[in-house]
């Protein structure tokens, strides 16, 4: 009985397998039925070429939808946040990571509302309006600072500084990259007031030590004395190092810091900067040429300035070959050349040395950055002038008291000498200058 039973069955099978074929026969033949009687044959012979190309479509659709979820996974999981959406700015996936930063986990992969309704970010909101009209992938960084209606779980929200990166879609749909960079501030944060602790207590032991140094300086005769005069140096270093990681970090938590602003001549403190490091140029038959105005006055904080000057032509005395000039070539760009709310003052300095590498001059300002070995500090043997150079802070220095005084500088190389160019702007220019460069 149970043999009949599966003959039975395997019979209903075979037959359902040929009611099939005759099917498809039959669908295949009424598709073919307007050719030819000549054509017909040849698409009867075509049928079973027909089926393989049938199953290796659905193969194919197979092998992508199962691309399409693996890399759909592989998004979800990713450590940066990603979030996609259509042409009217609606929300249509974001990945874990993005649900965390921006606070999404309320939202639900069938929900259909507008991105600004769960992300009251319109930085983020204005970055993918920017690159749908563009149609170009953009970048955009802010803080991020997120709401939410339970008031209870206000405290427990914090700001966060977000960097996007934002490419167009097909349809007018728009991804975004999310990169979480509060971590990260946090850190430099941490590590920037752990230095500036060591600093401070740094202060005391090395004036202590300066103060046995000057002791035993008047008591020995040399040769002696010549080692003491060594620990002084390396002493004087050591003090003025801390003191520049002070500044630094003060100006960098302070960027506003107080400026004792007044009227300053420029050319004759770039003269006066000068005459302090000539002992140092001349052992290299070093010229300074100037270009420009005589008369350049801005308004600002002179002894920061006069440190700005003293850092940048101690470098370009440090890499000048020997026998050759340092040119300052100073001017004033109008609102006609350079059509900017009011006149800057553009000041190039400009040597012959060996220049920065390109791999260094994105680097050039940050603090303690080593580049190029041809650029690596030499200290001068038995001089202390321009002290802040040569500790890896003198250029970092620089840029915070110009950005302190609402200018700007770049590091480039010149391309007629081939040796570092230094172009600083100004944009406290006085009334007296611009009337003797204008008449």
């Amino acid at each position: 009985m149970l043999l009949l039973g599966f003959f039975l069955g395997l019979a209903v099978g075979i037959g359902f397998w040929v009611w099939q074929q005759v099917q498809l026969n039959r669908y295949l033949g009424r598709l073919l039925r307007p050719l030819t009687s000549h054509s017909y044959k040849m698409g009867l012979l075509l049928i079973p070429g027909l089926r393989q190309e049938i199953a290796k479509v659905k193969q194919q659709r197979q092998d992508l939808q199962q691309s399409l979820q693996t890399y759909q996974d592989l998004l979800d999981f990713a450590p940066v946040a990603y979030l996609q959406v259509d042409e009217e700015n609606q929300l249509l996936w974001c990945n874990r990571q993005a649900q965390e930063i921006l606070y999404l986990q309320r939202w639900q992969p069938e929900q259909v509302r507008l991105l600004l309704e769960l992300v009251r970010s319109y930085e983020l909101d204005h970055l993918i309006e920017q690159t749908r009209d563009c149609q170009k992938p953009q970048t955009g960084e802010w803080i991020f600072h997120p709401s939410c209606d339970d008031a209870a779980e206000m405290p427990t929200m914090k700001s966060l500084a977000l960097r996007a990166s934002s490419l167009p879609l097909p349809n007018g749909e728009v991804g975004v990259f999310l990169e979480n960079r509060q971590p990260l501030l946090d850190i430099n944060q941490v590590r920037d007031r752990s230095f500036s602790d060591l600093a401070h207590e740094l202060r005391t032991p090395l004036t202590s030590i300066r103060l046995v140094a000057e002791t035993l300086q008047i008591r020995l005769e040399p040769p002696l004395n010549r080692w003491v005069n060594r620990l002084m140096q390396e002493v004087d270093r050591l003090i003025n190092l801390v003191q520049s990681w002070l500044d630094l970090t003060q100006m960098e938590a302070n960027p506003t810091m107080q400026l004792q602003t007044k009227a300053v001549e420029l050319r004759s403190l770039i003269t006066s900067v000068w005459e302090t490091l000539e002992p140092l140029a001349q052992r290299q038959h070093l010229s300074l040429s100037y270009s420009g105005p005589e008369n350049l006055w801005i308004k600002a904080d002179q002894a920061r300035i006069y440190q700005v000057f003293l850092n940048l032509l101690d470098n370009s005395i440090k890499y000048s070959p020997a026998c050759t000039s340092i040119h300052v070539e100073a001017k004033i760009l109008s609102i006609k050349d350079n059509a900017p709310a009011s006149p800057i003052l553009e000041i190039n300095l400009i040597d012959s040395g060996v220049g920065f590498s390109e791999a260094d001059l994105p680097h050039i300002f940050e603090r303690f950055y080593r580049g190029d070995k041809a650029r690596t500090h030499s200290p001068q043997d038995g001089n202390s002038i321009g002290a802040i150079v040569g500790n890896g802070l003198g250029l970092a220095i620089v840029e915070q008291i110009i950005l302190a005084h609402g200018g700007s500088i770049k590091a480039m190389n010149h391309p007629g000498t081939g040796g570092a160019w230094m172009q600083l702007q100004f944009t406290e220019v006085m009334a007296n200058s611009l009337s003797q460069d204008y008449s």
